[in-house]
């Protein structure tokens, strides 16, 4: 009997063990949570992911992977606005025409690969190389040699001084690459940098899994898993956020920021941004190439009505260069053309612009088609008919590149912070259709922008700035629409996610508690 008994009050025990172990795992209400799931966070992206090296891809659903595993020279400092080393030891700048930059020691690439000068200089040829097609080659333009003096010193060298030089070294599309596994495997598919977290594997054809990496240089981050889900409705992302099936999103729209307020397993926060978003010409094509049709349309469209229905996730500006951007001056915004619906009927009229359809092309992203939807009304009541096309992310960067389009909603995120470094790759004719999607060429604007780039003064920088974004303001290759608010929904158990201005965050000093 005792026997028996002792065996019964054994199982119950055990029961009791594995339910109490139940209890501790993850939480989808959002909860506290304990175990090896408590690391472990998803991100709902709308979109797949282009590619993962910072050489060959230009879009901000890649680099959302990107930020997490590769990392810059220097970044920018996103509560002083100020340029600090990161890779780099310091840089100095000992002529206008000269940078010799200093790296950290004692680094390593998450293949084992040493970072060092070889490295750097890897990259930048990479970057620089024709045979590439760099989508951001225009980052590093000015600059004519790079040189390895030791394993710790590399010496960039311009034919003209270079303002932006430290702001562009902190873009993404500047991250080092290990040379190593660059030269072995595509790095699209299989990317290796020196960042806290490292790839894993893809999931389902496009989930993409990052791991810790243990041997991360300023320790290893507490996540040990990042999963980025794809989600093809903003929707169901929200709904999977209110369920814990997903942690956390970004971009939330105004049509669903009343919904997200009212989670209670959920944070949201907000941060005045960089990104402009903004309708561009295809200034090869009729009518887009006439000045008076580029001010209809600018007459036509309620930019601020627009903004005011974001419910704060938009600032209001006419100007091309942002409030958070260097280079802007409020006094511009007088000089862009005013919302006046009669006036763009009378235009339209006057010329026969309401006598062809024009093609609207957009990403499929909630955002842009919305934006497509409410400029696409008031268009056709100013009578220019309008027919939106919608393209999966990748697509669409390919279609607007080729100038596969008459109007576009197009967006930038401003990563450097600089107003030459929107002003150049987006209008600058040497950037014609890459970067420069709507294939603009003012010589006049080019060499405001080459002035602006030119020089080390930066009181002379600003002013250059100014009248070449007056300059953009009154020829209207692009109508800007709004300047974003950085917004990210979080559920509470996730903390220290670092979101930036840029609307990029990084995971590195994130946890789930």
């Amino acid at each position: 009997m005792k026997n028996r008994s002792l065996t019964k009050w054994l199982t119950l025990l055990l029961i009791l063990t594995f339910a109490l172990a139940g209890c501790s795992s993850n939480s989808s209400s959002g909860g506290s949570t304990k175990g090896n799931a408590a690391q472990e966070i998803t991100y709902a992206t709308t979109s797949k992911v282009v590619g993962l090296s910072p050489i060959l891809t230009n879009d901000s659903v890649s680099s959302s992977v990107i930020e997490q595993v590769y990392e810059t020279l220097f970044y920018r400092d996103s509560k002083t606005n100020e340029i600090k080393s990161l890779l780099a030891e310091k840089a100095d700048n000992p002529d206008p025409n000269t940078w010799v930059i200093t790296l950290k020691k004692g680094i390593k690439f998450q293949d084992g690969t040493e970072f060092n000068a070889d490295a750097v200089k890897y990259t930048f040829d990479k970057i620089k190389d024709p045979k590439t097609a760099a989508p951001r080659a225009s980052l590093l333009e000015p600059i004519k040699s790079i040189e390895v003096q030791d394993p710790q010193t590399v010496i960039l060298k311009t034919e003209k001084p270079y303002g932006p030089m430290l702001a562009a070294l902190t873009h993404s599309n500047a991250a080092i690459v290990s040379p190593t596994a660059d030269k072995k495997q595509d790095l699209m598919k299989d990317p290796v940098g020196t960042g806290p977290f490292k790839f894993k594997a893809k999931e389902n054809g496009e989930d993409i899994v990052l791991e810790a990496n243990k041997d991360y240089w300023q320790g290893a981050p507490k996540l040990k898993k990042v999963t980025f889900k794809v989600v093809p409705e903003i929707t169901t992302a929200v709904s999977m956020l209110q369920t814990g099936k997903v942690n956390f999103l970004d971009n939330v729209t105004a049509e669903l920021l009343p919904r997200v307020e009212k989670l209670k397993n959920v944070n949201i926060e907000k941060k005045a941004g960089t990104p402009v978003y903004y309708l561009a010409f295809n200034m090869e094509k009729e009518p887009m190439n006439n000045p008076e049709f580029r001010k209809a349309v600018a007459y036509a469209l309620d930019t601020k009505g627009y903004v005011n229905k974001l419910k704060g996730l938009g600032v209001e500006s006419s100007s091309f260069i942002g409030p958070e951007l260097f280079g802007y001056d409020k006094s511009s915004e007088d000089k862009a053309v005013k919302y006046d619906p009669e006036k763009a009927k009378e235009i339209v009229k006057a010329n026969g612009f309401d006598k062809q359809q024009i093609t609207l092309l957009a990403a499929n992203t909630a955002g842009y088609m919305n934006m497509a939807e409410v400029f696409q009304a008031q268009l056709s009541e100013a009578g220019i008919k309008v027919k939106i096309e919608t393209l999966e992310w990748g697509t669409y960067l390919e279609a607007s590149q080729n100038g596969k389009f008459d109007l576009t909603v197009a967006g930038w995120s401003n990563v450097t912070g600089d107003g030459s470094e929107l002003l150049f790759p987006r209008l600058h004719s040497k950037n014609a259709g890459s970067t420069n999607v709507g294939r603009y060429k003012n010589p006049e604007l080019d060499k405001l922008i080459e002035a602006s780039r030119s020089t080390v003064d930066q009181n002379e920088r600003k002013e250059l700035l100014k009248q070449a974004n007056e300059l953009v303001l009154s020829d209207l290759p692009v109508i800007p629409i709004y300047h974003g608010v950085a917004s990210m929904a979080s559920d509470k158990s996730v903390t220290g996610i670092n979101l930036e201005p840029t609307g990029q965050w990084s995971l590195y000093k994130a946890e789930r508690k």
